[in-house]
């Protein structure tokens, strides 16, 4: 009984940890004019794991403190539905115009990742793990499973991605001078997935709602593809 208190009274201290660190990150980021390389997930990131190596533990011990955090991902994907049905009108009028470009980029980053590691021989579930870095992580960790990869390794692989799209893409839409709210969020929501949907939010909602768009379809396109190309 005692045991089980302590592992209680452990995880609400870690997920009141983890929590504080994003929001003290956030405030940092809103402050700054949401600077790219003050993504509150860089700077909530380097402090934990800062906490972690100061207080010697162990990740996978810390990793199981907060594991209710990690469960609750599904049900705040899920809300991102406000957005995309606030500017439903305007995903039904352009219709095949907005789904064709989140297709072709869900197919094209996933591709191109996976040449980058498969010209250098690296091992087969490396590879089939790198498939899945640009859907979200409850069904990139599925995904990778069921086609031979890893699913900590997906994880790992997916957060990569979606920080380096959110610091990147504003100076990527700068450079290439694109100033849509449409075709900036279907770029955050399919190479970015949610961590570019929560860049595309500070933006508009409209830019918000398509990549709510891009995130779903593009993560239940390749959930459903990968596992019919490759079996484990």
């Amino acid at each position: 009984m005692t045991d089980s208190v302590s592992d209680i009274l452990l995880a609400l201290i870690w997920i009141g940890v983890s929590v504080g660190a994003y929001i003290l990150s956030l405030k940092l980021y809103q402050k700054c004019h949401y600077h790219p390389l003050l993504h509150p997930l860089v700077g909530s990131t380097i402090g934990i794991i800062a906490l972690l190596f100061l207080v010697d533990l162990d990740y996978q011990v810390y990793q199981q403190h907060v594991s209710f955090i990690a469960f609750m991902l599904g049900p705040v994907t899920v809300a991102l539905a406000v957005p995309l049905y606030n500017q439903l009108h305007v995903l039904l009028r352009m219709g095949w115009r907005v789904i064709v470009p989140i297709l072709v980029g869900g197919t094209i980053a996933p591709l191109l990742a996976w040449l980058s590691i498969y010209a250098f021989e690296t091992p087969l579930n490396l590879q089939m793990t790198m498939l899945v870095k640009s859907i979200t992580t409850p069904l990139a960790m599925g995904t990778a499973e069921s086609i031979g990869g890893s699913a900590s390794l997906a994880a790992v692989f997916v957060i990569v991605t979606g920080i380096i799209g959110a610091i990147f893409a504003p100076w990527v839409f700068k450079l290439t001078s694109n100033q849509s709210h449409m075709a900036q969020g279907v770029a955050l929501g399919t190479v970015a997935h949610a961590v570019g949907t929560s860049r595309a939010v500070t933006t508009s909602e409209v830019c918000a709602a398509f990549a709510t768009l891009a995130v779903c379809l593009n993560g239940i396109v390749t959930a459903i593809v990968l596992p019919l190309l490759f079996s484990s």
